[in-house]
């Protein structure tokens, strides 16, 4: 590109791109390399300008694809590249600046290119583009040397050694992109790979000793949220006699492309939301996440997943068992205050969801937490918000919820913090709730937005799921958190009696008509019974183990007794309505006795004292409720998907043409 390259339009026509991609072999000693890495131009920072990048890229890369086999140009570039790398880290001690920003242009380049390659060609192809040797042109020999991998490696070592100053932000982040790219030849195959040049590469041979390593580092960049350096950072002090050409270059860097080639960096609109603020820690987390859902190879599982599954905390002195690969330990408080305060994004939440599946020393630790609040609010806030977020989203949120409720210490002491002004909360005013309440509202919520809304069984099923596990330890419910219950068996009531009557109509009308095919009520309606049991069971559940901390739910029942009285001889839910009926009689007689026109507070003051009175051996015991989150088959079936749609839509920096991806349409969730 050279010092002359201004605009992305120019790049088409820049002298040292042509010459690059030309016909001309380009020794890597050449002085010409010196000339092609002392380039800037003005960041792009909207998708037009980064597709305006990726078109200019293309006309570059399709003539190197043409040339490398003759010219070995590509090889020369990398080769420059390692050999430069060796001297990152003296560079980077002893602020050499123009070394470390010749050595990320030459990255970018590369970064550049290789994405073009991947999207338009084979792995095969583009490996044997990798092992090109100058000695036998036009021939590839099986002997030479495999630069993809040696690349690899470099960019690994590069990522985890060279330390975090102003002057090796940008290279960083550059490295992660590129292994990000490296990874993206999913991106352009509708079937999940099981086997790719990326398995051949990660999980075996001179990368896999840097697995630990790499996980902890990215896992420490996303938690450090380190933002890009302000511009002038690193720019040289201005000399007297302007410093001439290098000075002029290296100057550009602070101004120009090379501060902040990511969407999150100085000067970008982008960098105004929360999750983009540190284009560092956005890479790193996408990174991690396209590691841990990489498919286990033929004969070697993930080490990237085995190192997420397995560390432990600094503080845990235990040693580590020996059939444990890619152990470390990390600072589990700032991992986890981390994770609080990024809930906002998808990825954040998939990392917590990951974290919370995978690694049991990790739940352990959460769990443990006297300020659980800090990390349920934002998950709650999440599934507040359903229409405003994607369903995966809305799932990670939901199945977290589901994994924490499974813990018996967590739905106790969810009932034991007290919150106050919950702003987000807005159908009614929360001066003071404790945050189990809460969550039941939250989760009702979202149950009712289903039912009306996406229909989504699966949601439904975890939902409910989440609140039977709960049950048991229901403790001084809210009086709108036990309305809400109450209002929920209602509106499914409703529902049961339509489908009903729908089902009574359609299969009159079948009597007269055998032409026209009818809806399938009879599954409508199993549906809807399987929900209304299953809330059955959560009052019931309630009922009969903490039926003496819930006063309020008992008033809500008594106040909608009506409502169940369809379902006492209703064959589906005559042995779990036996207790509900026995509460209710027992309660509305003492109410009876007690006279006409009593206020709300002498009502709850003759449920406090008749739940003392109620002989605890007449409620029936019904096996104890407990789901358990199990993953499905064929986890990465859909998590691989929804990893790469997570990069596509937020990795800073980086363009995928739309009409190119094969994993996922383009226009779903």
């Amino acid at each position: 590109m050279g010092s002359n390259s201004s605009r992305i339009g120019d790049l088409p026509k820049n002298e040292y791109l042509k010459k690059l991609s030309g016909t001309e072999s380009v020794s890597e000693n050449d002085p010409f390399w010196n000339q092609l890495l002392s380039f800037s131009f003005p960041a792009p920072t909207s998708s037009t300008e980064l597709k305006l990048l990726e078109e200019a890229t293309i006309s570059v890369c399709r003539s190197l694809v043409e040339n490398n086999p003759r010219t070995g140009n590509l090889g020369a570039l990398i080769k420059v590249f390692l050999s430069r790398t060796k001297e990152l880290k003296l560079s980077a001690e002893c602020q050499n600046h123009i070394f470390i920003w010749q050595t990320h242009n030459a990255l970018f380049i590369i970064c550049c290119l290789l994405k073009v390659f991947i999207c338009e060609m084979s792995e095969e192809e583009l490996q044997l583009h990798f092992t090109y040797e100058e000695k036998s042109p036009g021939n590839y020999s099986s002997d030479s040397e495999d630069l993809l991998e040696e690349l690899l490696c470099c960019l690994m070592q590069l990522i985890t050694d060279i330390p975090l100053l102003d002057i090796t932000y940008e290279i960083s982040v550059e490295a992660i992109s590129t292994m990000v790219v490296f990874l993206s030849c999913q991106l352009f195959h509708k079937e999940v790979l099981r086997q790719s040049i990326s398995h051949k590469y990660l999980m075996r041979g001179p990368c896999l000793p840097y697995t630990s390593k790499l996980v902890k580092t990215l896992l420490y960049n996303f938690i450090r949220q380190e933002k890009p350096p302000p511009p002038g950072a690193h720019v040289f002090p201005q000399q007297s006699d302007g410093g001439g050409l290098l000075y002029g270059l290296a100057s550009g860097v602070a101004t120009g492309l090379w501060t902040v080639f990511t969407l999150g960096g100085v000067g970008s609109k982008a960098a105004a939301s929360p999750e983009l603020s540190s284009p560092l820690a956005n890479q790193s987390l996408l990174l991690l996440l396209v590691l841990a859902n990489l498919t286990d190879a033929s004969d070697v599982p993930n080490p990237y997943r085995q190192a997420i599954m397995s560390f432990k905390n600094t503080q845990d002195s235990s040693p580590f068992p020996s059939s444990i690969p890619h152990a470390f330990q990390i600072n589990f408080n700032s991992l986890y205050t981390a994770l609080c305060e990024q809930q906002t994004s998808d990825q954040a939440t998939l990392l917590l969801y990951t974290l919370l599946h995978q690694n049991s020393n990790i739940r352990t630790y959460m769990l443990a937490r006297t300020d659980m609040e800090n990390l349920v609010l934002p998950i709650l806030e999440i599934l507040y918000h359903v229409e405003e977020r994607n369903s995966h989203h809305v799932y990670m949120a939901l199945i977290i919820l589901l994994i924490l409720t499974e813990d018996d210490g967590f739905n106790r002491s969810i009932h034991e913090v007290i919150l106050k002004n919950i702003t987000w909360y807005s159908e009614r005013v929360l001066t003071e709730i404790s945050l189990g309440s809460l969550l039941i509202l939250v989760v009702i919520r979202t149950i009712q937005y289903n039912m009306t809304r996406t229909r989504d069984k699966y949601l439904h099923t975890n939902c409910l799921a989440a609140l039977a596990n709960m049950s048991a330890q229901f403790r001084s419910l809210h009086q709108y958190a036990a309305q809400r219950i109450i209002s929920l068996f209602s509106l499914l009531s409703k529902k049961h009696n339509k489908v009903l009557e729908q089902a009574t109509q359609s299969l009159r009308g079948s009597l007269s008509s055998n032409d026209v095919p009818l809806p399938d009520y009879a599954q409508d309606l199993n549906v809807i019974e399987e929900v209304i049991r299953m809330m059955l069971e959560i009052i019931n559940s309630c009922l009969t183990n903490s039926l003496h901390h819930n006063p309020n739910l008992v008033y809500a029942l008594l106040y909608k007794r009506d409502l169940f009285e369809q379902f006492r001889t209703h064959p589906s839910f005559q042995d779990i309505m036996q207790n509900v009926d026995l509460v209710i009689t027992f309660f509305s007689s003492r109410l009876l006795q007690a006279g006409a026109e009593l206020s709300v507070e002498r009502v709850l003051e003759i449920i406090k004292q008749g739940v003392v009175a109620l002989p605890k051996d007449r409620l029936k015991k019904f096996p104890e409720l407990k789901f358990k989150y199990v993953e499905e088959e064929q986890p990465e079936e859909f998590f691989i998907p929804y990893v790469w749609s997570l990069v596509y839509n937020s990795a800073v920096g980086l363009y995928w043409n739309p009409q190119a991806i094969q994993l996922f349409t383009m226009d779903s969730d």
